[in-house]
């Protein structure tokens, strides 16, 4: 069950409505890197969460909460980005001010299909699709895979960050990639309480692994190379569980 506050997360002003940026706004909401994607990976991850670790299925259900209050404040914003039109544009279109407006510089259909208000949508206009939720059912796997989407998630808050001069949404985004911060270190501290969980998933028997190959890294070059000796071509592997080593292409073609 969910609970709704009239109060927003944290309070959103725009000083100049922009009808561009609340097109650009759209992709973090219903983006690839947006806030639905995370809201509902949490969300569907919690529900595939065996009754004994509760506190974990606690965790996602509050990040995933957190991530819905975060699709109210973009949604906002981008309503006040698309509420009335410059006094310029006015001059210029008179009745239709808004509406060329919408069609020089956002999306049709916010003007259309919303009345000027937010769309679960990305940038493009393309519907948000359930493809880009990750809920693999393994705790370890999910964990990498929220660690991915709150990456890109503070990637595109910081390049929305770059394209805005409004005072409002800076603050906004500032506090928005704040929580991205956190949101990737809970996901690692998430992985080291998990303890051992190298190679995902870890219940499988290695030894039914095929042992030549498991631990080697393959040269694609169609001649031989050196080893360029990095990590991934010498030394132990992360997992602990075997020496990493490269394979030449004549060895591979064998």
């Amino acid at each position: 069950m969910f609970h709704h506050d009239d109060e927003l997360q944290y309070e959103v002003e725009v000083a100049e409505p922009d009808p561009q940026f609340a097109k650009m706004l759209q992709q973090a909401i219903g983006g690839a890197e947006g806030e639905m994607r995370v809201a509902l990976q949490y969300m569907f991850q919690a529900f595939a969460v065996p009754a004994e670790k509760a506190e974990m299925r606690q965790f996602l259900m509050e990040t995933a909460t957190e991530e819905l209050g975060h699709i109210e404040m973009l949604a906002t914003a981008v309503s006040k980005n698309l509420e009335g039109a410059s006094d310029e544009a006015r001059e210029a279109a008179r009745e239709d001010a808004v509406i060329d407006e919408m069609m020089r510089s956002g999306q049709p259909r916010q003007a259309l299909s919303s009345g000027l208000h937010a769309m679960p949508v990305d940038s493009n206009g393309v519907p948000f699709t359930g493809n880009y939720v990750v809920a693999s059912g393994n705790l370890a796997a999910d964990m990498y895979a929220n660690i991915m989407a709150e990456s890109t998630g503070r990637l595109l808050a910081t390049r929305l960050y770059e394209f805005t001069d409004d005072p409002g949404m800076k603050d906004m985004l500032e506090y928005l990639i704040a929580r991205d911060t956190m949101h990737q270190n809970q996901w690692h501290a998430a992985l080291d309480a998990l303890g051992e969980h190298r190679p995902v998933p870890n219940s499988f028997d290695q030894d039914k692994e095929n042992q030549e190959f498991n631990y080697t890294f393959m040269s694609t070059a169609h001649e031989e190379r050196e080893d360029p000796e990095q990590p991934w071509t010498q030394g132990d592997a992360p997992d602990g569980k075997g020496g990493v080593q490269q394979l030449a292409p004549a060895a591979r073609r064998r």
